[in-house]
This record gives C-alpha cells, structure tokens and sequence, in this order.
C-alpha cells in the first residue's frame, strides 16, 4: 500500500477505482476488463486506416494545388503508421497494461519524444512535430466522437476517484459524480477554484499532491479521504473494511441535491438567477431538461453547416430543426446564434462538400467571420432568416447575431431580416415578430452597447471570444495561454459596462460562456448585478446548488471591491478568501425576490 498526502479540501470518504484525467496531455487513462482488450485494438487499427486515408487525401490535395514537393512532406507521416516503433508499442501496451488504446498512443508519444529531443541532428529532431502530428490525429480517430474531458468521463464505470494533473472548473462541473465518487489533483490548495466547488457539492477532495497523476496506476483501488488528505493507494482488505465501516457513519452526498432541480437559481439571499444552457446539437436538447435549463440561451445553429452544402432543400432542413427545438424546450425560450464561421470555414465546406464538414479552427478569426461573412453571402443568410421566423410560429424562439461590431452592421443585419420576412409573405405565410438581440463579444460592441440597446430586445455577453480579443490572447497558442484572465481588471469593467447599459434601456442581459460554469466566477458575475446565465447543460445543477450558498448582497460588495483593484492576483485572492470562509451545504429560502 502506498500513502499520499496532500491538502484536504472537502470532507468525506471516496473509494473506487482510479481514472486518470491529463488535462496538459488531454488525455484519460482508465483500465480496461480483458475482455475489451480486443475491442480497443480493433479501434486502434480502425484509427490508423481512417488517419492513413486522410492523410493520403490530404496529400492528393496538396500535389494538385501546390505541387509535388510540399506533397512529399506527408510522406513521412504515413510512413510512421506503419512503423513497428510507433503502432505495434501501442498495441503492446494496451494487451499488457490493459488500458484504452488513446492512452497507449499518447505513451508512445511520451517515449519517442524523448528519443527525438536527445537527437543532436537539428532537422531529425524536428521531425518531433511529424510525430506530435500523427499522434494527434490517431487520438482523434479513436474518440469517434468523444471529444471532450466531459464525453471521456461519460464513458466510463463507477464507481472511480477521478485522478487529474490539474481539473478546471468547467470540466469539474460536468463530472457525473454518480460515478465519481471524489478526486485529487496535483495542482491546487484551499482555495482552489475546485475546492470551492467539491465544498458546495460535498464531494470528497484532496488536491496539492503534486505527481500523483503520474504515480498512481490507472485502475487501482484507492481510498480517499477528504478531511486528512490522504489517499490509499490499494490498500489491504483490512484497511477496505476499516474505511466501509467508517463511511458509514458518515454519508457524503455525491450528487447535487436533486431538489431544486427545476426552475431558477436562488442565492442564499432569495434572488432569483436565471439558469439556461448552451447546446451544440439538437440531441443536447433532452440534456438540457433533465438538468433544468430555463431555456436554451445559445444554440451554435453553424453545426447545421456541417451536414450538407447549400442544396434546394437547406430552408426546410434547417426550419425543421429550430421547430424541433423550439417546440421540445416548450414553453421555454430558446435563442438561437446565426451562423458563427469565417470564409475559411465556408469555403471548406462548400468545396469538399457533405462528407467533408468544415474545419472548427478559424481560418482568419479577424477577418469575415460572423455577421461580417453573413452580410456578404445574402442569400444564405436570408434562407436561415426565413428558417427561423417560419420556426418562430411554433414557440418562443429569439434571433442572436454574433460578432456585431456596432449599430451600422446591426441595421444591416436587420434589413436582411425584414427580406426574409417579405419573402415569406410574399408566399402567402405569416410572419411573426421574433426578437432580435445581439451577442457582445468584441470590445467595440461592449463600448457601443448602449447604442446597440436601443435597437435589440436582448444581449449576451459571449466571455469567451470577449475576454480573447480585448486581451490579445489566442488560448490555442500556448506560449500566451496563461494571458487569458477572465478576472483582468478589463474584462470586468467591460461586463460591468454592457450590464449597466442594458439596465438603462430596460432590456435583459445573460452571460454565456466558461466563465458561468467557474463557481468563483459565478458568484462574481451575480455581485457585478447578472441575473441571466447560459453554460453548458451538465452545469446547471451544480450551478443552482452553489447559488444556494452565497449571499448576492455579499457579492455584490466584493465586486465592488474587485472593480477598484489593480491586478487579476489581487482580485482573485479576494474573491477566494471570500468564498473559502462561505459554510458548505447552505440552502436557499423557498421564496425568491428579482
């Protein structure tokens, strides 16, 4: 038995068996029952035929438009599908370790690189990137779909104590804690951002144990203990039947409290918080129920895009699917964005067609994107325009437009509605008055939001894009990753701004993006005065049940202090002493007030 100590942040025993999440590598290293070994090296094989015809469809491309040299540099890369070195270890190690096939590839990784970093050769060792590249498209291949921390964790058994190098708050609120009986971190202290979370979900954690994700062996019992900090790496039959007996004498709830589950937040105080949910695709819409949304308050209605090119059907495909939404989240609302791509994207799709799809990376996030790239292609926006206000017969369904910049693009993108519209009537078909709000997500609209108040029935700020141009950080590009503050002095006044603005003109204001699922965010955001959130669908529950335990009042005086405070350091260790000293477990009143 081997005993590790870190920090205890959340009371309560957990025990089960170890899944080991690298948040840094994005990859999940569980164990596999032998009898699914097979299966997993039929799925590693699967991924390398699927990688090799991609690869080779790719190089096909590139010798027709650019030539035959750049063509040869995949050549490489193919070749490393068939090297023993690279597929048959990854084979190896699933039948003798007994762990998924993505894991197996990204330890392969893990080995050769280091092989390569050791080469003295400047240009073999560069072939690392040749690698880095295959590797990342064979783990691609075997998610078949599962693309996420969330999807992964779905995935597998309980019960387990989930292992992580590092577990962010957004993944952490979309943990299935049915399965996930506690977990521990390398990272992390009292104050962590997910301590402050198991605290409010009463889940047992340990975090600060440094290496444990590299030390403890995916598939091991282990044996939690949330108020010393210890974790029992398999321990004896003995020490399993001392700790059965001393969890029960002390129940940990391991789910958030199903009551409640329905209708708003409620902070400790009695406000009421609105709590509705981003969605993807039209299958997300029952997740969405069952975690008590209010609605829908972002549908990403460009994954439409992924499906078919334009063909003379695409008004009645797509009018079909905002029916289905809007007529399954009845009789709440349900808002959905206008297409949110950029040329690159578009030209993609259109080029390759169906099978292909189109790339998510942007192309030129800085160039025609959004409601820029909508109002040079009229036609395809006005066949979405006629799509949803025909879908607006059917329920409560508002039109978003994203990545407004100021009010001139704003009438434009209205007068394309009233087209569609007039064509519609033109048909013999009713039009209703479907409101129109816009997203905030580039500096320019948050300065300009009060202009842009008059003139929509809604706003949302989108955080993510918000925080990523105000700040000039790619979070893709990690050599600045670390930039990307939600807590930047910046971004709060920018939120603060568009908030009060709506306020003025009497108009609602919600708040999409990760920063809602954060839970020290959260309560920030309701002290900066947000009464309107839309996050991912497994957050709400989590959401409702942290509400629960602060004080909008109290808040409200800590964003004032945060407003006046000069650095995202100094904010963020207020707002964490703040909520580290908040009583778990507390409950809101049963009446509500605005």
């Amino acid at each position: 038995m081997e005993r590790l100590t870190g920090i205890g942040v959340s009371g309560g025993i957990a025990t089960g068996r170890a899944v080991v999440l690298m948040q840094g590598a994005r990859a999940i290293r569980f164990r596999i029952p032998a009898a699914q070994v097979a299966t997993e090296l039929a799925a590693l094989a699967a991924a390398r035929e699927r990688s090799r015809r991609q690869l080779q469809e790719i190089r096909a491309r590139v010798a027709e438009t650019r030539g035959g040299e750049l063509a040869a540099l995949f050549d490489a890369q193919l070749l490393m599908l068939d090297d023993p070195m690279l597929l048959t270890r990854a084979e190896a190690i699933v039948r003798d370790q007994q762990v998924n096939a993505e894991w197996a590839v990204q330890q392969v990784f893990e080995d050769l690189g280091s092989v390569f970093d050791a080469i003295e050769d400047p240009y073999l060792r560069e072939r690392k990137g040749d690698l880095a590249d295959v590797i990342g498209r064979l783990r691609l291949n075997l998610r078949s779909g599962l693309g996420t921390p969330r999807d992964l964790l779905n995935a597998i058994d309980g019960p387990c104590v989930l292992v992580c190098d590092e577990l962010t708050p957004s993944v952490a609120a979309q943990v299935d804690w049915g399965k996930v009986q506690g977990f521990a971190t390398d990272a992390g202290s009292r104050t962590y951002h997910t301590a402050i979370l198991a605290r409010s979900l009463d889940v047992p954690a340990v975090v600060g144990l440094h290496d444990a994700s590299r030390r403890i062996p995916a598939g091991a019992t282990l044996v939690l203990d949330g108020a010393t900090g210890e974790v029992l790496v398999e321990p004896s039959r003995e020490v399993l039947d001392d700790i059965a007996l001393r969890a029960g004498r002390q129940p940990v709830s391991r789910t958030p409290n199903p009551q409640g589950r329905r209708g708003p937040g409620v902070t400790a105080d009695g406000v009421l918080i609105r709590l509705e949910a981003n969605i993807e695709l039209p299958g997300d819409l029952e997740t969405a129920r069952e975690c008590g949304a209010q609605g829908i308050g972002l549908y990403r209605s460009e994954f439409l895009l992924a499906e078919t090119p334009d063909e003379a059907d695409e008004e009645e495909r797509q009018y079909e699917m905002y029916r289905r939404l809007v007529e399954g989240m009845a009789p709440e609302p349900v808002t959905i964005r206008t297409f949110d791509v950029d040329e690159d994207q578009l030209a993609t799709r259109e080029r390759r067609g169906a099978t292909a799809g189109w790339s998510r990376g942007r192309g030129n996030p800085l160039g025609l994107r959004g409601m820029r790239l909508c109002l040079t292609r009229r036609e395809l926006f006005r066949t979405q325009l006629r799509a949803l206000l025909r879908a607006g017969r059917h329920g409560r369904l508002r039109i978003m437009f994203p990545f407004v910049s100021g009010v001139e693009q704003l009438r434009e993108a209205r007068a394309v509605v009233a087209e569609a519209g007039a064509e519609l009537a033109a048909r013999g078909e009713d039009v209703p008055d479907v409101p129109i709000g816009v997203m905030i997500e580039i500096p320019a609209a948050a300065y300009v939001a009060d202009l842009l108040a008059r003139e929509v029935a809604f706003c949302t700020i989108g955080t993510n894009d918000l925080i990523q141009y105000c700040l000039a950080v790619d979070r893709a590009d990690e050599r600045v990753s670390r930039l990307y503050e939600p807590l930047h002095p910046a971004i709060l006044r920018l939120i603060a701004l568009v908030r009060r603005a709506s306020d003025r003109r009497g108009i609602p204001v919600s708040l999409c993006g990760e920063m809602a699922s954060d839970p020290a965010l959260l309560a920030l955001l309701v002290g900066l005065g947000l009464r309107e959130f839309s996050m991912t669908p497994a957050a709400i529950p989590v959401a409702r049940q942290l509400l629960a335990g602060v004080s909008a009042e109290d808040m409200r005086r800590v964003a004032r202090e945060a407003l006046r405070l000069p650095t995202v350091d100094a904010i963020e260790r207020r707002l964490l002493e703040v909520l580290s000293s908040r009583p778990a477990g507390a409950t809101a009143p049963a009446g509500g007030q605005k």
